[in-house]
C-alpha cells in the first residue's frame, strides 16, 4: 500500500560528471514511482542506467516508462537500461506528444542507429511494449492508480504528469516555460492539492529573461505555483549543468526561506507519500 517516490536523475540538459556535481547529483532525469506493488518511471535519462541495475537486484521485472518529451536528456539513457535487453521483462514506453510525430518508438528507434549508435533498439530483447496517447487523457495502471496529463509549454511539446494512489498525489512537471507575471492555469490545475510536485527549475528568475524561448521554467516560478496550488512539497528540478554544488546550495537556503515546502532534489533523494 506504500507510495514511494526515487530520484535518479535531477539534471537537466546534459549529464555533469564532475567532482562540483557530487552532492546533488549529475545524472539526467529519471524518478522512480513505486506503489501498489507497481514502478512507474518518469523519463530515461542517464539516471535510469542505475535504476536498471537496481530494478535487476530486486528483481523486479516489470515497469511502466512515461516520457515527459523525448529530448536527447530525457531518453539518452535508455540504451543502457540494463533489464531491456531480458526477454523475461516487459516495459510500457509512452509518450503523449508524438501522435502526430511518428510515434514514440520511432524516436527511440532513431537514437538507437547508425551512424550515432552501434546498437539498434530491436536486439533489446526485453518486452518493449510502445504507446502514444494524447495530453489530456487519463491514464489507468490498475487498482487506485490514477495518472492525469496536461501538454506543457515547450519547444516540440511535453507532457506533465500527475499520479494519484490511495488518496496522496504527485505531479512531474517538466520541462516547462512560464510566462511572468501569468500562471500557467494547465499547470495550477495539475497540481492543485498535491503532496509533491516536481518542477522544472532550470534557471533563476534572474536568468530566465536571457533564455526565454528554450522551454523552461525558474525555481522562483515553482515556488510561486506550489503556494497558489495549495502543494505540500515542493522538490526543484532539472537544475542547469552550469549550477553546480556551491551555487544549488545557495538556491537551497534562498527557496527555504522563501517557503519551507520547498527543497531543492539530490540524487537518491527520497520521499514516502504513503
Amino acid at each position: 500500500m506504500s507510495f514511494k517516490v526515487k530520484f535518479w536523475g535531477v539534471r537537466g540538459s546534459i549529464a555533469c560528471p564532475s567532482p562540483r556535481h557530487m552532492a546533488f547529483g549529475g545524472n539526467t532525469s529519471c524518478i522512480e514511482v513505486a506503489m501498489g506493488g507497481q514502478r512507474i518511471i518518469l523519463d530515461a535519462g542517464t539516471g535510469v542506467r542505475n535504476l536498471g541495475h537496481w530494478l535487476m537486484k530486486k528483481r523486479v521485472s516489470d515497469a511502466v516508462l512515461l516520457l515527459s518529451h523525448t529530448h536527447w536528456d530525457h531518453i539518452n539513457g535508455f540504451p543502457f537500461f540494463s533489464p531491456a535487453f531480458r526477454p523475461d521483462h516487459t516495459f510500457r514506453i509512452m509518450a503523449g506528444h508524438l501522435g502526430d510525430k511518428g510515434g514514440v518508438e520511432s524516436v527511440f528507434a532513431s537514437q538507437m542507429s547508425q551512424p550515432t549508435f552501434p546498437v539498434p533498439l530491436e536486439v533489446m530483447g526485453g518486452k518493449l511494449i510502445f504507446e502514444d496517447f494524447n495530453s489530456g487523457d487519463v491514464l489507468d495502471f490498475g487498482p487506485e492508480i490514477k495518472v492525469k496529463t496536461t501538454m506543457l509549454n515547450h519547444p516540440e511539446g511535453a507532457i506533465g504528469y500527475r499520479i494519484e494512489y490511495m488518496g496522496k498525489v504527485m505531479c512531474y512537471v517538466t520541462d516547462t516555460e512560464h510566462v511572468p507575471g501569468k500562471p500557467d492555469e494547465a499547470v495550477l490545475k495539475l497540481i492543485e492539492g498535491a503532496d509533491l510536485v516536481i518542477y522544472d527549475s532550470t534557471y533563476t528568475d534572474a536568468e530566465f529573461p536571457a533564455k526565454v524561448g528554450w522551454g523552461h521554467s525558474t525555481w522562483q516560478e515553482g515556488v510561486r505555483l506550489g503556494m497558489e496550488a495549495g502543494v505540500k512539497n515542493l522538490a526543484i528540478f532539472h537544475h542547469d549543468p552550469d549550477h553546480e554544488d556551491l551555487f544549488m546550495e545557495d538556491i537551497e537556503a534562498q527557496a527555504r526561506k522563501m517557503w519551507d515546502g520547498a527543497i531543492v532534489a539530490r540524487e537518491h533523494m527520497r520521499f514516502t507519500l504513503a
